[in-house]
């Protein structure tokens, strides 16, 4: 399966990558890492995740790692790295099920 990351999914990587750096640098990249680790196990395993509770979709999964939620999208022949999350953040609806452009 080809895997695709989102630009939201790209920009939250770094995002909390560089919060995590500002005290912790080494960390930030071992984190930033196994992320990207965990979303290349999906090419194997594209249901290694589970579903996303609050929305009930089998196509939208999500990985857990540490206090952070891996979204994404299983479609056919592509798994779309559709944003990651802090556990302690509520789900937008509007961050996953956004309008594609023409």
């Amino acid at each position: 399966m080809k895997i695709i990351w989102t630009e939201q999914a790209v920009e939250k990587l770094e995002e909390y990558a560089d919060y995590i750096a500002f005290d912790k640098p080494t960390a930030a990249l071992k984190w930033a890492k196994r992320i990207q680790g965990l979303v290349e196990n999906l090419q194997e395993f594209p249901k290694l995740g589970r579903e996303v509770p609050e929305l009930k979709r089998p196509e939208i999964r999500e990985l857990l790692e540490g206090k952070y939620r891996i979204i994404y999208r299983l479609e056919s022949n592509v798994i779309s790295v559709i944003t990651i999350y802090h556990s302690k953040q509520i789900l937008k609806k509007s961050d996953i099920f956004k309008k594609k452009k023409i």
